[in-house]
């Protein structure tokens, strides 16, 4: 594997360095703050509403405001806005976003802090056509962009105004898709291109960001950037965000597996978290998911990394063997923690999607029905779904009458000088120095048997991927759980503090299993659909619709909160299938990335409807659009009805 790194450390937190951005009097990267930053959504044309909106972004904590510019009227309009801002009290840097017109980004560059340009479609227009450059033809048109962006670079470099040059995975030209492909690869030389141009002219207030709605492209466009600014001797600041990133849990649940993981690693000199939602309600998420790095430094040391047994720039699911229903070619299995629960009842399991119906005597599974559930040392006196297992501490195991599909959870050395064993499977909790200890102890020739790693280090998702590094390099293929405690923080810091610890393993190829324990933090439910979610965000296991749906901007075309909120009752059913809803033609076929089905506002009132990223109806009004969706997911043989419980 390459020994050239992302960060500092893969085991010892700290932040990775960067160079100092000036933006108006707030500067980014070195060893400033991580920021915080979110974008309008009101019509920039409408200077009051703007910045009322602006204003409650920045009590809520926002501390760089994204305002879109989609025309020259747009671009003029920020100087009003600016204006007023500024006659409130409010000096906070703004940002103008910009697709597709530099005349409007030169302006803005000469108006506000900072401009944010796509390579993807500021000089060029995606046709997804897939062409054969020869490198001469690839150099003139380098030279193209060249000539079309340099104004705006220098420009930029007259009035002091800093620039983001932000890749979305899901915009790429067609000229890098024609070389490079849809790839991490492709974004990072995206962004080079740009920032070569910038170089030139000796302009260095830049940031840059690699945005994708799959989290899992994401991270490893980020990782890749850092390797090629290293070779390339450049340290630019970094932008955190999971593009269209949907709205409520699900929203949350992606961002955080997303920009958690890369923060974990000591990556990210500002965030976005990006919410089909008003944006005051994105800057709390936020700062639930920097603060936890305030203090990481002082955590408890974990051994060395020497070399990686795996690429951190390519997902490669780690292999396993199969014990009963548990690693191998299976999905991640969901464990729910009964242990502290007084009583449990046949109704208790509602919480974990096993409904038992009274009158039918049956039980009905949901597709978020938990796979085992660790009772610990009560008794469950009651006939259980078939699909599921139960695990008691081993010494309460030890004493049952009737064992089937009840299975014993050991220490490390219980099992070890255990005399009875589970001839079908044998949980063991391990702690990192119980797995140092494995090449001695040879415990992989037990066949039958799944770790469950547990960790109490203030730095958990390092010391455990360090445990997975440990089972590789000694060639041990016991599946395993991963499992995090969380005691006495709020529902949405346990939604955001498990996303971001199992995701960056998932994220990764690590991981059978997910097993989230927690003390009055939120309830049963929630704990086992933020399970759900977050293998759904890692995309290991899929349990429901995923929709792709963008945060809304002044560019948007119809009521886009109200309308995903729509679309999610028709269609929330449908197990597997990703929906694009997108505000306008901007986020339209291209930042949909890989959705199955799209919905994209073309005008006012009015929406095209995509399969894939084919048109198939234009200009639909948006009062029949939704039933129009669900016809064309039925044409496609995608639809099924809903179950009635």
């Amino acid at each position: 594997m390459n020994s050239k790194l992302y960060c500092n450390s893969l085991t010892q937190y700290s932040r990775y360095k960067t160079r100092v951005v000036t933006i108006g009097d707030l500067p980014m990267g070195g060893d400033n703050p991580i920021r915080i930053q979110s974008m309008t959504t009101t019509d920039t044309m409408n200077t009051i509403a703007t910045v009322e909106q602006s204003i409650r972004m920045i009590d809520a904590g926002c501390e760089y405001v994204r305002i879109t510019a989609p025309s020259i009227k747009e671009a003029q309009n920020l100087e009003n806005i600016k204006k007023e801002l500024r006659a409130r009290g409010c000096n906070t840097p703004l940002i103008a976003d910009i697709h597709f017109t530099p005349n409007a980004a030169e302006l803005a560059a000469r108006i506000v802090e900072k401009v944010r340009v796509n390579p993807g479609n500021y000089a060029d227009k995606k046709k997804f056509e897939n062409i054969e450059y020869t490198d001469a033809i690839y150099i003139s048109e380098l030279d193209r962009i060249r000539e079309r962006f340099t104004p705006l670079v220098k420009i930029c470099k007259e009035y002091g105004t800093a620039m983001r040059i932000g890749t979305n995975h899901g915009s790429l030209s067609d000229r890098i898709l024609s070389r490079y492909g849809d790839t991490p690869l492709g974004m990072v030389e995206s962004a080079l291109e740009f920032l070569r141009i910038c170089e030139d002219n000796n302009y260095y207030n830049i940031v840059l960001s690699m945005k994708a709605s799959n989290p899992q492209v994401m991270v490893q466009a980020y990782r890749l950037l850092i390797l090629k600014m290293q070779e390339l001797n450049m340290n630019y600041p970094l932008h955190l965000g999971v593009t269209e990133a949907g709205e409520g849990e699900d929203g949350r649940i992606k961002s955080a597996v997303g920009i958690g993981t890369l923060l974990e690693d000591g990556i990210g000199d500002t965030v976005r978290v990006s919410l089909t939602e008003d944006p005051e309600f994105e800057i709390p998420v936020a700062k639930n998911l920097i603060e936890r790095y305030s203090k990481r430094t002082d955590h408890k040391s974990i051994p060395e990394i020497i070399k990686l047994p795996y690429s951190p720039y390519d997902f490669t699911k780690r292999i396993s063997q199969e014990v009963v229903n548990i690693g191998g070619h299976n999905v991640p299995r969901v464990i729910a923690d009964y242990s502290e629960k007084q009583k449990i009842t046949a109704a208790s399991f509602y919480a974990v999607g096993n409904n038992y119906s009274v009158p039918s005597d049956k039980w009905n599974l949901t597709d978020q029905a938990c796979d085992y559930i660790f009772v610990g040392d009560n008794s469950v006196d009651f006939q259980i779904p078939g699909t599921l297992g139960l695990i008691y501490n081993a010494a309460t195991w030890n004493n049952l009458f009737d064992v089937t599909r009840c299975y014993p959870l050991f220490t490390f050395d219980e099992f070890v000088n255990s005399q009875k064993r589970s001839e079908s499977l044998n949980f063991i909790l391990v702690t990192i120095n119980d797995i140092l200890q494995l090449s001695e102890l040879q415990i992989s020739k037990f066949p039958n048997c799944v770790f469950v790693f547990e960790t109490s280090n203030e730095h958990g998702m390092a010391e455990q991927r360090r445990m997975f590094v440990a089972l590789m390099q000694n060639n041990v293929g016991v599946p395993v759980i991963i499992k995090r405690n969380y005691s006495n923080i709020s529902e949405e810091k346990i939604q955001l503090h498990a996303s971001t610890d199992f995701g960056a393993l998932f994220l990764d190829g690590f991981g059978d299993g997910i097993w989230i324990s927690q003390n009055k933090c939120t309830s049963t439910k929630n704990v086992n659909a933020i399970a759900f979610g977050i293998l759904q965000a890692t995309r290991t296991r899929i349990s429901k619709t995923d929709y792709i749906s963008c945060p809304s901007c002044g560019r948007t075309l119809f009521d886009l909160q109200e309308t995903t909120a729509k679309i999610r009752s028709r269609t929330d059913h449908l197990k597997g299938i990703k929906i694009g809803i997108m505000g306008c033609i901007v986020n339209g076929p291209g930042e949909m990335a890989d959705a199955d089905y799209g919905y994209v506002g073309t005008g006012i009132d009015k929406i095209t409807l995509y399969k894939g990223r084919e048109v198939v109806e234009r200009n639909v009004n948006s009062d029949k659009a939704v039933d129009a969706l669900v016809e064309l997911i039925k044409k496609n043989g995608d639809w099924v009805e809903k179950e009635k419980l």
